[in-house]
């Protein structure tokens, strides 16, 4: 290993899929080492891990990054959002977690909505309308359907929360995690003891909300981890507010992350309350607001489209009038989270690249159309949209985005930014620094900038037509649950 020029520090990344660790150099951002091990993911009706997978996918991802890990002398892990992790007294899984795009809690999430007031007093309440991602109805979903496991849970947590805990044996989150559960206030910054009432769920079993900045503990012993003892540990947070430290994002500049999920989000120093649903109102990691906008099917739906057409996924070809909305896992923005996939327009002369990037247009049509809601009224429109997430460097995926956007798109060097906004804030741990100043400086942002192009109105108004048109298709499955 090189030397580096500062002390060391460890950002963990663990989403959906996968468990991604790096080591890296806090005075530089220069990466030293990294690890990645994978997860398994339950299909059928839900959605579901077991939390000691992550635990065992941290393990070993740590142990790739050799003794570069042993030398770091802090840790910070975000992980993805909104998860339902169940612990008995033992701290022990009491069931796999529900993950964030498990849909089953969807009658539960309507049901809230409609009992405590509506949209405009949840969003006013805890700047957000929950959904059927939202922690708060996986957990009414769990007390009405599976009420023995509730009653065995002696806590509850987020999949961050969960692996943090496992490192310093104290159960904290942070404000950005906890601003997308549905029982944290976010006008108060503290747990909504109504609303948890409402779904029976005990405060005493949720973990303390530790501040930005905040020494969450330190790496306890008797663990089979490369960490020297005393290591700290951050309060770590959620993925989508990690990426955001990890761009080093000041208020204005607008997110597009192209993963599992497709989200569109920007830093403001406002606190959001969209009552239509469409913005989630999260906090960030630092004390400012993440107002967020997330789609359930970006580009595993995309590459599924694909892989049924037998194409490669830039295998995209122009014109045609065909409209594909690739809702394969339901969908949150818009929020139908019943519905399929629909296509319309078919022609004998459409093509299999046109129906492909048909679904590309499907995919990215959905989180421009929130992009005017997820910025501040004075943002500057001409500012580049930053494009990251699995999906960036794909050139189908760019061309998309510019197309339909109408902007200016910047491509960042860096990967792995949630990796890397973990590691920025354990970086402010050891420094004082405010860890997106610590990425900012590491230059995480920098990257080559596409030009903007004439935005393609016709194709934003075909497919806002037919999703106008088939909302009563759409929306038929949640009328018969």
């Amino acid at each position: 290993m090189s030397a580096a020029e500062g002390p060391l520090v460890v950002g963990v990344d663990s989403s959906t899929q996968s468990t991604k660790v790096l080591v890296v150099d806090a005075a530089t951002g220069r990466v030293l080492a990294s690890g990645q091990a994978a997860h398994t993911v339950s299909g059928g009706a839900g959605r579901e891990s077991d939390p000691r997978q992550w635990w065992d996918a941290l393990r070993a991802a740590l142990h790739q990054c050799g003794e570069a890990a042993h030398e770091a002398a802090a840790v910070s892990v975000a992980g993805q959002q909104h998860g339902l992790v169940t612990l008995d007294a033992q701290g022990d899984p009491v069931r796999p977690a529900l993950l964030w795009n498990d849909v089953r809690s969807a009658p539960q999430a309507r049901r809230l909505v409609a009992e405590l007031g509506g949209g405009k007093a949840w969003a006013e309440r805890t700047g957000s309308v929950p959904g059927a991602s939202f922690t708060v109805t996986k957990w009414a979903w769990l007390a009405e359907n599976e009420p023995e496991a509730a009653r065995s849970t002696a806590a509850v947590r987020l999949p961050h929360d969960y692996l943090t805990e496992r490192l310093t044996g104290q159960g904290t989150t942070d404000r950005g995690d906890a601003s997308g559960t549905g029982w944290w206030a976010s006008a108060t910054e503290t747990y909504d003891e109504e609303i948890l009432g409402r779904v029976g769920l005990d405060p005493a079993l949720l973990p303390r909300v530790a501040r930005p900045g905040e020494v969450a503990g330190t790496v306890r012993d008797g663990h089979d981890l490369p960490f020297s003892k005393g290591t700290l540990v951050a309060p770590g947070t959620g993925d989508n507010a990690a990426a955001a430290l990890g761009l080093g994002l000041r208020p204005g500049t607008p997110v597009l992350s192209l993963g599992t999920s497709g989200t569109v989000y920007a830093v403001s120093v406002h606190r959001p309350a969209d009552p239509s649903g469409t913005v989630a109102g999260f906090a960030d990691a630092r004390g400012d607001w993440l107002p967020l906008a997330c789609t359930l099917n970006c580009t595993l739906a995309v590459d599924r489209i694909a892989a049924l057409l037998g194409r490669d996924r830039e295998a995209v070809e122009p014109g045609g009038a065909v409209t594909l909305l690739p809702f394969l896992d339901g969908e949150r923005t818009p929020n139908l989270p019943d519905a399929s996939g629909l296509l319309h327009g078919l022609r004998h002369d459409t093509t299999a690249g046109q129906l492909l990037q048909a679904a590309y247009d499907g995919a990215v049509h959905s989180l421009l159309g929130a992009l005017d809601l997820v910025l501040d009224q004075d943002a500057d429109r001409t500012t580049p949209l930053l494009l990251i997430g699995g999906g960036a460097r794909g050139t189908a995926w760019q061309q998309t985005v510019r197309r339909l956007s109408g902007r200016p798109v910047q491509v960042p060097q860096a990967r792995e930014l949630v990796a890397l906004g973990a590691a920025a804030q354990a970086a402010g741990l050891l420094t004082g620094e405010d860890p997106a100043a610590v990425a900012r400086r590491w230059k995480t942002a920098d990257g080559p900038v596409l030009a903007a192009v004439e935005r393609d109105e016709a194709t934003l108004a075909r497919i806002s037509g037919v999703l106008s048109d088939a909302s009563p298709l759409l929306e038929r499955a949640a009328r018969t649950h």
